[in-house]
């Protein structure tokens, strides 16, 4: 009697592109000296079958696809779909950091910007990053909120047909962010996520006053967010989604059970299990074998 296959390797392109060729799937299967069998469920994901974790040979399978721009994940079949989505906001569902946007209309682009890619990278205090970046915005008229959402932010591909696919499944979807309310309740009802958090502007007037409401949602925020969320949904931690880009990211990716790096920055990218480089965020529907939503249109 044939070993059952308990494993999946995972091979995704971007939807956008002309699709994974044939080549690169031989190519996968001959790092992997024969062991898996093929199945292509769309132009842009093929999923090979295994009967075992197949350990360095992921790094084996990666380098044999090295210059073909395809994401590999390899993941247990048991539990693969997934009850919770907790995602990121800036530069993940949208390629925007909205902070940075209202910094260049506060005439403090530069700055801001700077403070924001260290912060991201993990190199000082997300809290503290984040109070000096709005320091910057005092006095700057609550409009440029409105200007920010209507002609600045553009959404990441895949993003909305990954939240309706994991809602038809019967999952609950919360985007959580260290930015700002005003951003994410515009993000989330586009994108149709139920819940949405992020950190709140203190507006005096019609005026942004440089500050945020205490306490500012930092580096802990997104774990206590998934940990409540678990528990509310009577779900284990196990059974949750996660998805983000930068270093206030990594402890919800780690607890997940499954965290994925989007687009990630070099110490998310470390962190996380799973990295997409290359495929959009409707990429993580086909990691959860979601393969009808996947192939839809929303």
């Amino acid at each position: 009697m044939s070993k059952p296959m308990d494993t999946v390797l995972i091979l995704i392109a971007s939807r956008q592109s002309p699709g994974i060729p044939n080549e690169a799937v031989a190519a996968a299967l001959s790092a992997l000296a024969g062991v898996g069998d093929a199945r292509r469920l769309a132009p842009e994901a093929v999923e090979i079958m295994l009967p075992d974790p197949i350990g360095t040979q992921e790094d084996d399978v990666r380098a044999a696809l090295d210059g073909w721009p395809i994401d590999v994940a390899h993941i247990a079949r048991e539990g693969r779909a997934k009850k919770l989505l907790i995602a990121d906001m800036d530069s993940t569902f949208i390629h925007q950091e909205c902070i940075d946007e209202l910094g260049k209309m506060a005439g403090a682009g530069d700055q801001i910007a700077a403070i924001t890619e260290r912060a991201m990278r993990g190199e000082f205090n997300f809290e503290q990053a984040l109070r000096e970046r709005v320091a910057f915005m005092k006095g700057l008229d609550a409009s440029a909120i409105e200007t920010v959402k209507k002609e600045h932010i553009t959404f990441t591909d895949g993003g909305r047909a990954l939240v309706q696919g994991m809602r038809s499944a019967g999952a609950y979807t919360a985007l959580v962010s260290g930015g700002f309310t005003h951003f994410t309740e515009f993000v989330a009802g586009e994108c149709g996520f139920h819940e949405h958090r992020a950190n709140r502007l203190i507006i005096d007037g019609q005026t942004l006053t440089g500050k945020v409401e205490e306490p500012a949602l930092g580096l802990d925020a997104k774990v206590s967010a998934l940990h409540e969320m678990c528990e509310r949904l009577g779900i284990t931690t196990d059974e949750v989604l996660a998805v983000g880009d930068g270093a206030n990211d990594i402890g919800m990716l780690g607890l997940a059970g499954m965290g994925v790096a989007f687009h990630g920055k070099p110490a998310v990218r470390e962190a996380a299990s799973i990295k997409l480089d290359h495929a959009g965020l409707d990429g993580l529907l086909w990691l959860q074998g979601l393969d009808e939503a996947a192939q839809s249109d929303t």
